[in-house]
């Protein structure tokens, strides 16, 4: 079950947004009284509640707003209990002053903002000693391993246990909480309003990860990446299993470059089914792979793993996904069984993504240059793929065939650039942007005024996404619904005002 935290500094606004968030369907909601400016009415918030609450009204020391005296939170808190609410949150040092009264459950909680304590589990033990009906731990997790021994430990209490590892390290603690013992997890209807860091939305909760169904049958996939929080992974491949009715959640694991071995094993240990792998885990998950695809040992990265049983098998779709793009192109251009012969094409860029295009061509006898602002980054990968390095000043000097933009330029927020310039584009020249956020970059517009074929980076990312899917369930992924699903989330007002040539392009960008 999620729990909505309400947490609003007057009274009204703190009763129309339990019943917004009533409206949407949530059943449970936190109040926390500590939020309300001004002398908390406690029958003005509690009177004709929409839903089940949680009462909260945490101190200043434990994370909360609470500035006024003791004796008087104390005093709310009691009258709570004394007016029905099903929930009242106590800290261990509170929780001897308020005995049990009625049918509300106690809440016993802990609260750590700078990290997780060596004697975690002894911290629990005490909170369950204090007529604890739950427990509830809240600590700062700076890794990954923070986020798994909070796993641990509400898989291992006697007594159900809310574990929430704080930050973007713990994501999954807050969306797997239920499946370890948790009775709730705490989320928030508007991401301006979080209490905690790494709160995330209802809508996301409830929607994107339906988090109320998720039970120990559930199959487990996701991105692992360092940062994470801006992966728009989680949105694609959870619509695409909820299109297909599927019980898999794909969830953002965020694990820094010396802890991927020890993640790798833990998802080995709890079934996790497969993982998508992006910055800065691509070159260093090969060793720990049990097999990997040619096309994987070739660009020297793997973006996708695939976990069964001891195995680990790695793949890299990006790569898979541009050729099949790329060769739709050229095809559309020249009608030749292949297309790529005697091609050229010049890379912008000589990271991940330029890589693995880079050598998907060069395997197709495509004549490659490479042009990066890292100047030794581009020779090498030059002599990698038997090409050849040109400065970036002199990039212009190139006419190819194919012409990719592989760096960052053009993505949001910093729509108004370029890397190529419109004048020296040539109506001949296949145009490949593998930025997706925004679609129709400005390099994407200004080809398409001049007649340009172009690729848009959500085609790219969509594709390389629906190989993913194909390996992670041997099914056929639906599309359309993915498409729909990042075009909607890059660009919600404009949605619905796409060009009708748009859905024509031929379209896919590595997280890159």
């Amino acid at each position: 079950m999620l729990c909505v935290t309400v947490a609003r500094t007057r009274h009204k606004h703190t009763i129309q947004e339990h019943l917004d968030v009533a409206a949407q369907g949530a059943k449970l909601v936190e109040l926390r009284l500590d939020y309300i400016a001004r002398s908390v009415e406690l029958a003005r918030v509690l009177k004709n509640r929409p839903t089940a609450v949680v009462v909260t009204c945490r101190r200043k020391e434990d994370g909360g707003r609470w500035e006024k005296s003791e004796e008087d939170r104390l005093m709310l808190l009691r009258q709570s209990i004394a007016m029905g609410v099903e929930y009242v949150d106590l800290e261990e040092d509170t929780a001897a002053k308020i005995p049990r009264y009625g049918k509300t459950k106690r809440i016993i909680s802990y609260h750590n903002f700078e990290g997780v304590p060596t004697n975690l589990e002894e911290i629990h033990a005490r909170l369950a000693k204090l007529d604890a009906d739950i427990v509830k731990i809240a600590v700062q997790a700076q890794s990954f391993e923070d986020s798994a021994r909070v796993i641990e430990l509400m898989r291992n209490a006697k007594i159900p246990t809310i574990g929430i590892a704080m930050g973007d390290y713990g994501s999954m603690t807050r969306i797997l909480g239920t499946r370890y013992g948790a009775p709730f997890t705490f989320c928030v209807f508007n991401l301006d309003r979080r209490v905690a860091p790494g709160q995330l939305s209802y809508n996301d909760m409830k929607n994107i990860y339906r988090v109320d169904t998720i039970t120990d049958k559930t199959k487990i996939f996701g991105v692992v990446a360092d940062p994470v929080a801006h992966s728009y992974s989680p949105m694609l491949h959870n619509s695409a299993f909820q299109a297909n009715e599927l019980d898999y959640r794909y969830l953002p694991f965020r694990v820094a470059a010396n802890d991927i071995e020890p993640f790798v094993r833990w998802c080995q240990r709890e079934g996790v089914g497969g993982l998508s792998v992006t910055i800065p885990h691509k070159q260093s998950v090969l060793p720990l792979l049990t097999q990997a695809e040619a096309a994987a040992q070739g660009i020297g990265a793997c973006n996708t793993i695939v976990i069964s049983g001891e195995d680990r098998i790695g793949y890299n779709t990006d790569y898979r996904a541009a050729m099949e793009c790329i060769g739709y192109g050229l095809t559309k251009l020249y009608e030749e069984p292949n297309p790529f012969e005697g091609r050229s094409a010049l890379l912008l860029g000589s990271g991940g993504v330029s890589r693995a295009i880079g050598w998907g061509l060069a395997q197709r006898r495509v004549r490659v240059a490479i042009s990066s602002r890292n100047s030794e980054s581009a020779e090498r990968l030059a002599r990698e793929l038997g090409g050849r390095a040109v400065a970036w000043e002199e990039r212009h000097s190139v006419q190819p065939s194919i012409l990719v933009n592989g760096t960052p330029i053009g993505m949001f927020p910093e729509m108004d650039v370029t890397p190529f310039r419109k004048e020296n584009l040539d109506q001949r020249t296949l145009v490949f942007d593998t930025v997706y956020n925004p679609e129709q970059t400005l390099l994407i517009r200004q080809a398409k005024s001049i007649g340009c074929p172009v690729i848009t980076g959500l085609s790219m990312f969509v594709r390389q996404a629906a190989y993913q899917y194909r390996l992670f369930t041997g099914k056929e992924p639906p599309i359309e619904a993915m498409t729909k699903a990042l075009r909607r989330a890059i660009s919600p007002l404009n949605y619905n005002n796409l060009d009708e040539d748009d859905d024509d392009d031929t379209q896919s960008q590595d997280e890159d």
